[in-house]
This record gives structure tokens, sequence and C-alpha cells, in this order.
């Protein structure tokens, strides 16, 4: 698809805007785009870049190439401006790539876009990554909410939440899922470990052992633990009230804390960090 849309780019240069003959081929799709032929946005208001974490992003588009595509800007033959994505594209020009897969916007094209994505979602063809970064752009390009999008693509905002929650994977699962090393329901139990070193570490036994998604999910309930609490916590907490207690947390995107003593009392502990955050569950909840 990219090699074909840079095809079409080049043969139509004058392609700016939605208005224009082909350009609803452009909209919603990816090109390799040369690096040369891109500029930063000088309104980014991100300005400061640590160097050793784009070393990092470098080694990884070295070996992975790059996950998620940048998002750019046409602003005239042959020359295009980033709207996000400056930290891949810096990646990349420090890890020698003379391309980069790009979105493409043009002007006046929101509703296009719009239209695009969500026709894009609806194919059978796309693996799970793909779904994500297509609701990712949703919510960015085209500020649309969760519930919004769950009336646009017909699905639950629970299926949104768990598509975007990919999106925290470490790259180099990311590109495990991709490529079908491991299901979605195994990255669903992977995204709930916080420490990179521990999800990769999980990742690799999870291929090398074969591990079922059950299996990994009770290896990272284990690691999540308090190991002084584990066997009190098995004890009080019956399995049904576990998979609640996950369900809450991959709903919520938080990390819920659900105690419950044989008697049957017990408390929903939902942690938040600022009134921004507090502000977020409470919808999710009245919803």
């Amino acid at each position: 698809m990219g090699k074909g849309l840079a095809a079409l780019l080049k043969d139509n240069a004058e392609i700016t805007s939605a208005k224009d003959e082909k350009a609803e081929k452009v909209v919603g799709n990816i090109a390799e785009i040369d690096i040369d032929q891109i500029e930063v946005n000088p309104d980014q208001p991100r300005s400061i870049f640590s160097k050793e974490a784009l070393e990092e992003l470098a080694t990884s588009i070295r070996e992975l190439g790059i996950i998620q595509p940048i998002t750019v800007r046409k602003i005239g033959v042959d020359k295009y401006q980033i709207i996000s994505g400056e930290r891949r594209y810096r990646a990349s020009v420090k890890a020698g790539l003379s391309s980069i897969p790009a979105y493409i916007r043009l002007a006046d094209d929101q509703t296009m876009l719009e239209m695009a994505l969500v026709e894009n979602i609806q194919r059978e063809e796309l693996d799970s990554i793909e779904i994500a970064l297509s609701y990712q752009r949703l919510i960015e390009e085209c500020n649309l909410t969760q519930e919004a999008m769950s009336g646009r693509v017909g699905k639950k905002r629970s299926t949104i939440t768990n598509y975007l929650r990919l999106l925290k994977l470490q790259p180099l699962i990311q590109a495990g899922l991709r490529d079908r090393m491991i299901s979605m329901g195994h990255a669903r139990a992977l995204v709930n470990v916080d420490d990179e070193e521990l999800q990769l570490d999980l990742y690799h036994k999870t291929i090398e052992k074969e591990w079922s998604v059950r299996q990994v999910e009770e290896a990272v309930r284990k690691n999540k633990e308090p190991k002084t609490a584990t066997a009190k916590t098995a004890q009080e907490l019956p399995a049904e009230f576990v998979d609640i207690k996950d369900e809450l947390t991959e709903f919520l995107d938080v990390n819920v804390d659900l105690k419950r003593s044989k008697r049957g009392k017990g408390r929903i502990v939902i942690p938040f960090n600022n009134d921004r955050e507090l502000n977020r569950l409470i919808k999710l909840l009245k919803d």
C-alpha cells in the first residue's frame, strides 16, 4: 500500500487538499516518504528530547522498523510537515533511515479522514496493532471520544479501550503481536505489567514455554502481588472475584484493588493521580 501511495503522490504532486482529484486515495493511508522531504513543526510544544531515549528508540527502529508511522501534513510539492511523531522521526534520522512510513494529511480532509479510518477498522485482515493505531488516530486527529467511536465503528467502548491499551506494550511485543507470535489475549495480560524488563521477560517465556493466556495472566498476577501477601490474597479472593478485579482494571485502565473476606465483606480501591484522571474515572463509571 505504501509504495502505491508514494507513486500516486509523485505522479500527482499537486494534491494538497481534500477537494483535489484523487485525494480520497491519499487520506487515511500510509506512504514511504523521503526523510529529507520532511520538516519539523516549529510550533511543536515539545522541544527537549532525551538523548538516551532517542538512542534506544533508534536501536529499536534498526532492529524492528517503525511500528507506528508518523503523521505529516502536505504543505507543498514533495514537502511535508510533522503533525505527530517527531520523536520517531528524530530516532529514524539517527538510525540512518532514508525514508519513513507516514500518514498523509491534506487541507480540509477531516471528514474524509474519519470516514477512511472507520472503514479501515472494518477490514478483516487488519492485525490488533493496526486497529489500535486507527482508534488512536480517530481520538487524536478527529477529536472523537471513545464513546463516539463506539457508535461509529459498532464496537463496545471496553473493546476500544482494550485495543488502545496494546499501544502501551514494549515495541518488540507489539511487533510480536503483529507477527502473530502471541495472541491479543496474551498481549492484554502483558500490558498490565508496568516494568518493561519484566514485560519482555514474560513475553519471551510466553513464546518459549508456549503459555496459554491463563498461564500468562497467572504469571503477571504473581509478579504484581507482594510476596508476603500472595498466600493471603489467594485465600481471601476467589477466582471469580479475581476476574472481576482484572476486568475493572482493564476497563478503567488503572490498577484496581479488590479485597473480600470469607464473610463477603470487602472494598474496591480505584487509585488516581490527579483531578483530570479522577474526572475520567467518574465519567467511565457514570456511563
